[in-house]
């Protein structure tokens, strides 16, 4: 079966874009050539900083066919009196390219019609493969694109040239002056070319033999990772391979080759996560440990080429650039042990932490008083600790280090704060104040470091709804989106038992003097519902189903660890056999109480008068109630949602009984009252538990 292999060679294109180039390209020939009914067998996508392609096996040479039925007018239109076809007839047949003797009256549902048969497929693939390619190169993706030239044409870099083959046969097509052809490129230094490529099966041994590169990232990756591992390994230590470094080195290189150097053993006196970020960020390279996780000093280089005789001439060169790196953080490391903590403090007040919001000195203070008033809410011994870890949490950031490193504010923090004789615990919270960093990140480890975390959020997050510096849909600047679902996350694995409005009002509270653009209560109100729509967004993509989560929002988030239990006992509950009848049930009733309370003249409190119980139903009912709300309310008291949604069963059979023999919206005003109070009684409590009337069933 025929072979397509489809090359777009380009300027060097920047890493970054190139991580979801690859997935891209194959899903897009995918579409493409399902939609063209082209059958294939697999499609394996190649991606380097000079090419993206893909290489199409199995392909069907002609498309596949089909016979479709395709309707027209009604028999009574595309018919005269006389039996003769009609002008509608005879136009629907021209449109279909059928001669009016192969239509037939189709018998549908509808009535008769006219209809004919139309055999579609057996197109060349030939023939729709260059509307495919200029397709794909149009709509492939990039953080940015650039156009070049007098065109206006744009992509991620300067397109250079296409390689497009059917087995040997050249696919035409052109877009910005490039016209597809045979010829491919190698390496620039190690195998140029250019090379022609006879058949679409050569493409791969070309480019490796002649062109000396490694098309398939998957295979650059390992070679990478199996090289640093194994002379890290001679040496007895254990390649610090970063995940996010190995793609970067992955995508910058077409022949890589690994090589280690060294710096001098004076440098190891540098904290290890300033070294590594040295090696790391500055020079792409990955760092060396023993078994102990001590740093060796070593470090792990990937080369864009094999130097042959010159390896200890471009090694030297590695090294020397990276001592010079390692000798500003030495010099940075000894000025800061230098300093003093309070003239750090200091120097915060001149560092403006948003416009209009205030110093970093300012936001330092409200840390202090927040975290000292969070800790008194979740475990007052911790009070002292946590203001101090509060107050001194952003004073790394006026240190050289942190100025020429800003990766490892915080990090620094933790450690100038060990440095510097501060309790551990305070050192802790400081190393983790602005964990977490992403979904996949871990959050902090220590109670009073989920404490710091917490509050510097919800204190950049109340200045900026209180400046009206919300986020959009397409814009979210100060990474508002994160830092909410930093903190449910951290209530929520830590279990801390925070009243979000309460949290919310504190930090607004420790703006004194701030003119916000809008009134505290308006934005607190859109604060807490931004946090709404932030949890839906998280508990959902935990996979929790949707009609659930909205269940468990609408009964209330102010607590998020509650809200994550009762999230997790609704979808045991949903589960359940009859959970679709005990919805309708406690439904109903949700539905009774919304729609007739407003009605009943005075507020419902859910008191009910005994004496006025006239239905043996109502009665069994009330006595129900009585029995198994004290249990419920101990129950909601000690967090056990999933006991409280298995007590539902047992109430359904009377409240289903009820329903089926009282008439609750009865002409009698007291019994109407009385019966509205016995269902508010249940209501209430079912409220806190999920909104019945968001489950459909």
């Amino acid at each position: 079966m025929p072979h397509f292999l489809f090359e777009i060679g380009f300027e060097e294109m920047p890493a970054r874009f190139l991580s979801g180039l690859s997935s891209e390209i194959e899903a897009i020939f995918s579409q493409r050539l399902t939609q063209a009914r082209i059958g294939f067998e697999r499609i394996r996508p190649f991606v380097t900083a000079r090419r993206l392609g893909v290489s199409v096996t199995g392909m069907d040479a002609v498309t596949r066919r089909e016979e479709e039925v395709v309707s027209g007018p009604p028999e009574k239109v595309a018919f005269g009196p006389d039996g003769a076809p009609s002008k509608a007839a005879l136009g629907f047949c021209r449109t279909q390219g059928v001669d009016m003797a192969e239509a037939f009256v189709l018998e549908t549902d509808k009535g008769r019609y006219l209809a004919v048969r139309k055999t579609t497929g057996g197109e060349a693939a030939a023939a729709l493969l260059p509307d495919i390619c200029i397709w794909c190169v149009k709509g492939l993706t990039f953080p940015k694109k650039m156009r070049w030239g007098s065109g206006d044409f744009a992509f991620g870099r300067p397109i250079h040239w296409f390689v497009a083959l059917l087995d040997d046969a050249v696919i035409p097509f052109e877009i910005a002056g490039v016209v597809s052809g045979r010829t491919t490129r190698g390496h620039r230094i190690m195998g140029p070319g250019p090379f022609d490529v006879p058949h679409a099966d050569a493409h791969a041994a070309i480019l490796r033999e002649k062109g000396q590169v490694v098309a398939d990232p998957a295979e650059r990756e390992t070679i990478i990772r199996s090289q640093a591992e194994t002379l890290a390994a001679e040496i007895g230590g254990r390649a610090i391979i970063k995940p996010s470094l190995l793609a970067e080195v992955t995508g910058l290189t077409e022949y890589p080759v690994v090589a280690m150097g060294r710096f001098h053993e004076k440098f190891l006196a540098v904290p290890k996560e300033v070294l590594l970020t040295s090696m790391e960020s500055h020079q792409k390279s990955f760092g060396v440990e023993d078994a102990t996780g001590r740093l060796l000093p070593c470090f792990l280089t990937t080369l864009g080429l094999d130097p042959g005789q010159s390896l200890d001439l471009v090694r030297k060169g590695w090294e020397r650039v990276l001592r010079a790196r390692l000798e500003d953080a030495r010099f940075f490391w000894e000025a800061d042990l230098a300093a003093e903590v309070s003239g750090w403090l200091g120097r915060l007040e001149s560092v403006v932490f948003l416009a209009g919001l205030g110093s970093m000195g300012d936001k330092s203070r409200r840390l202090e008083a927040l975290c000292g008033r969070l800790a008194g809410m979740v475990d007052p011994s911790l009070a002292a600790q946590a203001a101090r870890a509060g107050r001194v949490a952003k004073a790394d950031l006026v240190s050289e280090m942190v100025g020429e490193f800003a990766e490892l504010q915080g990090i620094m923090g933790g450690i100038y704060a060990r440095e510097k004789g501060e309790d551990e615990a305070v050192a802790a919270a400081v190393a983790e104040q602005y964990l977490p960093v992403g979904p996949e990140s871990p959050i902090p480890s220590t109670v009073c470091g989920a404490l710091v975390a917490v509050a510097d959020k919800i204190d950049t997050l109340a200045g900026c709804f209180g400046m009206e510096l919300v986020p959009t849909g397409a814009a979210d600047p100060y990474a508002l989106r994160r830092q909410a679902l930093g903190i449910c996350r951290i209530v929520i694995e830590h279990g801390l038992r925070l009243n979000l409005p309460e949290l919310i009002q504190a930090a607004f509270e420790g703006y004194q003097g701030v003119s916000f653009k809008t009134t505290p209560t308006h934005a607190l109100a859109r604060l807490l519902d931004f946090f709404g729509q932030r949890l839906r967004a998280y508990f959902t993509g935990l996979g929790r189903d949707t009609l659930v989560v909205e269940a468990a929002v609408g009964a209330g988030y102010e607590d998020i660890f509650a809200l994550s239990a009762r999230i997790d006992a609704l979808t045991a509950f949903a589960a359940t056999p009859d959970f679709g009848q005990a919805v309708l049930t406690f439904k109903r009733a949700a539905n009774i109480i919304r729609k007739q309370g407003a009605e009943a003249g005075h507020p419902l409190t859910g008191a009910v008068v005994t004496s006025l119980l006239a239905e043996e139903a109502e009665k069994r009912l009330h006595d129900k109630f009585v029995e198994v709300f004290p249990r419920m309310d101990a129950l909601f008291a000690a967090d056990e949602y999933r006991a409280l949604f298995d007590l539902l069963h047992e109430l359904r059979p009377f409240v289903d009984a009820f329903f089926d023999s009282v008439m609750v919206m009865c002409e009698d005003a007291a019994l109407r009252t009385n019966r509205l109070n016995l269902l508010m009684s249940l209501v209430s409590r079912l409220s806190r538990l999920a909104d019945f009337a968001a489950l459909q069933v």
